[in-house]
């Protein structure tokens, strides 16, 4: 029988649900469980692909091509597992699959109702979590927080799991936010016991309370959630916020969470947990460092969570290198308008993310020609490859009106474009990329060489716009290198300029698959480049 363990947050938003269960599942999986985390998220768009990042952050696309919560960025980089469409579910999903049902007939003219229409595809799209990846323990996130009315058909769905499997099979883990009192310098349990008292009142009872808190926890505080919320002391876990996000797995192994988790669950550990290589990570990245600065240029930098799997790449390849990288995060408006240059000059590498739309756009271009000109390491994601190809065919043509069909559709330069194939489809998803593609690697290019082969690689897509393949031979004659293609040779994956240290721009998100102790080798390459030329700027002239 699968065990399930369902994690709610109380009192505010952003507490550190989701780090907190990919923590637990990376416990799990040290222990030889087979392990899946899913989210369930209230909002009633169908995925966040069509969300602005100003209201949820990055957009996570796995193997699938699934568009996912930032969170499942989180659980794939703790567990090193990857994950599958069925590990992100929304409300728009749920009744948008229950009104298709409905008007097909299959309720044979029933009223539909929440209870217990809505919340039984909720309990079946958590049971084909198990079913897809054959996982031993599953772990569920129910996005927001206990209290808000979007979330209640979810909760009420975890608590039918709990006589639907038994509570031998289901667990409760609530985590909270203990606020601090800056005129007394106390810490309040108040509003966590009356998050779990709402909780309680909705039928679930949590096994777990993970206080999470921004000062220590004394023990008399954890005692006085214990007798207020009735869970043992022992299952009041403070969670103290920590400099380095990599640690707290080493935290909660010393607080021996993972014991009390197979205890209620009834397990039996089949491993030892060997935590050295990430104890040597943690080290490594508590060691002082040289410091190495980096410029991202991007539209969305007010919100650094728009870009979280970008950042957290950058930090895998500076660990791994030994440097520690700082991210000048430069908005790409400014840039436009005379302003910022100072701080992009300053920086030592520079990184162009994806993005979709015209604002902005001019900015990372001027940022691409930067890089180019003055030979400053560059590496284009997505978007920041379109950036690179549009500004060297503006340099090889001699023409600044090259441009993407995105931004300028009459342009006479198109040297970004939809596939002929796409025009017409009016669906914002119909004509997307989404998910793993196969990318043949070019011998003797930086690609290849960053990789280490002259094979396929399987990199992760979410662009609607491709390179014209009618100025491949025309910019290749000027010096940009196809350096990967799609497997069929058909569409351009990497491209390089030749006479550069390093400018390279992927089709592809490779920070999808960045992990804390195994960097992408396309950062770690560009980390290195970025590391050379900082080295080249202290050489006295």
């Amino acid at each position: 029988m699968t065990k399930y363990i369902f994690f709610t947050g109380g009192v505010v938003s952003s507490v550190g649900k989701g780090v907190t269960a990919a923590i637990i599942g990376q416990l799990l999986k040290a222990r030889g469980f087979k392990i899946a985390i899913q989210k369930l998220d209230p909002y009633i768009n169908v995925d966040p692909g069509t969300m602005s990042p100003y209201q949820h952050g990055e957009v996570y696309v796995l193997d699938d091509g699934a568009e996912t919560d930032l969170d499942l960025g989180h659980y794939e980089r703790f567990t090193d597992t990857n994950l599958t469409r069925a590990c992100n579910t929304t409300t728009g999903q749920i009744y948008s699959e229950v009104i298709s049902k409905e008007r097909r007939g299959d309720y044979l003219g029933g009223t539909i109702q929440v209870i217990p229409h809505i919340t039984n595809e909720i309990k079946k799209r958590i049971a084909l979590v198990a079913k897809s990846t054959s996982a031993e323990v599953v772990l569920v996130e129910v996005g927001g927080t206990v209290g808000d009315i979007e979330s209640q058909p979810f909760l009420e769905a975890i608590r039918q799991m709990r006589s639907d499997i038994g509570r031998e099979n289901t667990m409760y883990v609530h985590v909270t936010w203990l606020p601090h009192i800056g005129a007394t310098g106390e810490l309040k349990t108040k509003p966590t016991q009356h998050s779990v008292r709402e909780l309680r009142s909705l039928g679930l009872s949590p096994d777990l309370i993970v206080a999470r808190s921004d000062h220590p926890v004394a023990s008399d505080l954890r005692q006085k959630i214990a007798l207020f919320c009735d869970v043992k002391e022992r299952a009041v876990i403070p969670l103290v916020t920590s400099r380095v996000l990599y640690e707290i797995p080493l935290l909660l192994e010393q607080m021996q969470v993972a014991d009390q988790v197979m205890a209620r669950l009834e397990l039996t550990p089949r491993l030892q947990p060997d935590w050295s290589d990430w104890e040597k990570l943690v080290a490594e990245v508590r060691r002082p460092k040289p410091p190495l600065r980096v410029g991202l240029v991007g539209k969305y930098v007010e919100l650094q969570d728009a870009y979280m799997s970008v950042r957290e790449a950058v930090k895998h390849a500076g660990v791994a290198l030994g440097r520690e990288v700082e991210i000048e995060w430069i908005q790409s408006m400014d840039l436009e308008k005379g302003h910022s240059w100072e701080r992009l000059r300053a920086v030592d590498g520079i990184i162009v993310p994806g993005g979709f739309g015209t604002r902005g756009i001019e900015g990372k271009i001027s940022a691409a020609r930067y890089a180019r000109e003055n030979k400053v390491p560059y590496l284009g994601l997505c978007l920041g490859m379109q950036v690179l190809c549009i500004e060297f065919a503006r340099f090889a043509l001699g023409d600044e009106r090259a441009n993407s069909t995105e931004f300028d559709p009459s342009n006479p330069y198109p040297v970004i474009d939809l596939l002929p194939e796409q025009r017409g489809i009016s669906d914002m998803g119909g004509t997307m990329r989404l998910g793993a593609y196969p990318c043949q690697l070019v011998a003797g290019t930086r690609a290849s060489a960053a990789y280490g082969s002259t094979g396929v690689v399987h990199e992760r897509h979410r662009h609607r716009f491709e390179f014209n393949n009618a100025y491949r031979d025309e910019l290749a004659s000027k010096g940009l290198v196809y350096s990967g293609l799609l497997l069929d040779g058909n569409l351009v994956e990497i491209a390089e300029v030749a006479d550069h240290p390093f400018m390279l721009g992927t089709q592809f998100h490779p920070e999808f698959l960045s992990r804390p102790n195994r960097a992408h080798p396309l950062f770690r390459a560009f980390i290195a480049a970025s590391i050379e030329h900082a080295a080249a700027r202290t050489l006295p002239a």
